[in-house]
């Protein structure tokens, strides 16, 4: 599973707003729940219902995301495999698709192959009709698979099977690029295969195991996105080193939020929380879906989010590093959606009953807090206080969870324009 999964700006799970045709509105009249900050006390949440099924405010952001997308639907290439390429791309990663499109041909390219290059493994990853005795050596392999163009999966079930069995074309995309492109996505896919076949048939049992796992199925992600800047030209950041941080807190939210739907996998269920947090309040992983055990799961809940926050301040200190624009909302989508989703999930029993953790209202939020770097540091400090109001000095992690908002905080307040920007648009 894989932070690939909501990738710059879209969204995970039963949540995922698909693209829909030019002219047509993203967002449907259902409930949306539109979280925002009190202007007098910052630490409430306010919620109103009836105004956020429409909101006014909300017009401009809408109209200006069809307006795009319609753009985007012109930018397809006519060829078979480019276009399938990206018809697939648009369909699973919503606005890190469009934000791709301002990229120059040949890294929107790059970016697009090695996208589904590694979110091809992760469906292989993922799909549990695959056995691991078919998994374990297709993981290993694929890195030198990528180079055949006749390559088709015959495999997968229900969402998975439309791009493993249509993998070809993304061989053929793949074939296209240069040299230092196709180094970059071999190198990656052959890293990330080898990680997730070593945790095919291994428990996540320690938190160490927790951060190799994230490393292996997410932070290579953001590695091979910015070997693929750097081989671009168009950012001077050093290769190898930015994004890693970014994309491991994408995943460890998104492991978060999934709890339900992995813990009812069939034929079995998928554990990736570690055991060293949850033996702390459960003796099986698969009981805090049951209402009888909601207050140790409420606690187990928010030890993982707390864990997650580790990873903000480094995520925030690479962005203030990045100077291209695009780059900078690509990146900046993975750290908006991240830090709502833990402050949505922590302390919300909902993760164990299956209700949506994120909703269609937030995309104009996410769009918002990628436009510029102010915006981001505004919707990321909104987002931190959400979370430090729902600390409960009854949870036993509560003094350390509220260490670390803080310091989260502290670390906003300190990058350049952050306090004017922010109470100028409060």
């Amino acid at each position: 599973m894989s932070t690939l999964n909501f990738l710059q700006g879209s969204f995970p799970s039963s949540a995922t707003p698909r693209f829909v045709a030019p002219g047509v509105s993203y967002f449907s009249s259902s409930l949306r729940m539109v979280p925002a900050l009190s202007h007098k006390n910052p630490e409430v949440i306010v919620v109103n219902w009836e105004k956020s099924r429409n909101p006014q405010h909300e017009f401009g952001r809408m109209a200006e995301i069809n307006m795009v997308v319609r753009h985007a639907e012109r930018q397809i290439p006519p060829v078979p495999h480019w276009r399938f390429c990206y018809m697939t791309l648009r369909n699973n990663f919503n606005l890190g698709a469009l934000i791709l499109h301002q990229f120059d041909i040949d890294l929107r390219n790059a970016v697009c192959v090695l996208y589904l290059s590694l979110y091809a493994l992760d469906h292989i990853e993922d799909d549990t009709s695959i056995s691991a005795e078919v998994k374990v050596p297709t993981l290993m392999a694929f890195h030198r698979l990528i180079y055949d163009q006749d390559l088709q999966f015959a495999r997968g079930t229900k969402n998975y099977r439309v791009l493993l069995n249509n993998f070809y074309h993304v061989s053929t995309a793949f074939m296209d690029l240069g040299l230092s492109y196709q180094e970059v996505i071999e190198d990656t896919t052959k890293k990330m295969g080898a990680g997730m076949s070593k945790f095919i048939c291994k428990e996540i049992e320690t938190i160490d195991d927790y951060d190799e796992y994230c490393h292996y199925v997410s932070g290579l992600v953001g590695l091979g996105l910015s070997k693929l800047f750097h081989a671009s030209g168009i950012e001077d950041l050093p290769p190898g080193t930015f994004f890693h941080t970014s994309f491991v807190f994408g995943q460890k939210a998104d492991i978060i939020q999934d709890y339900l739907e992995d813990i009812n996998m069939t034929p079995k269920p998928r554990r990736f929380w570690p055991r060293q947090i949850w033996n702390k309040y459960t003796v099986r992983l698969e009981d805090f879906k049951y209402e009888k055990n909601s207050i140790q799961a409420l606690h187990c809940l928010n030890d993982m989010v707390t864990n997650a926050l580790l990873h903000a301040e480094d995520c925030l200190k690479d962005i203030s590093a990045v100077q291209d624009p695009v780059i900078l909302r690509s990146i900046a989508g993975v750290q908006v959606t991240t830090i709502w989703i833990l402050a949505w999930c922590y302390n919300n029993i909902q993760v164990f009953r299956g209700v949506e953790t994120l909703t269609r209202g937030l995309i104009p939020v996410v769009v918002d807090g990628t436009k510029t770097i102010s915006n981001f540091y505004r919707h990321f400090y909104k987002s931190t206080c959400i979370l430090k109001s729902k600390i409960d000095d009854s949870d036993p992690n509560a003094n350390k969870t509220r260490d670390r908002v803080e310091s989260i905080l502290k670390t906003l307040e300190g990058l350049q324009n952050f306090k004017t920007e922010v109470h100028n648009q409060e």
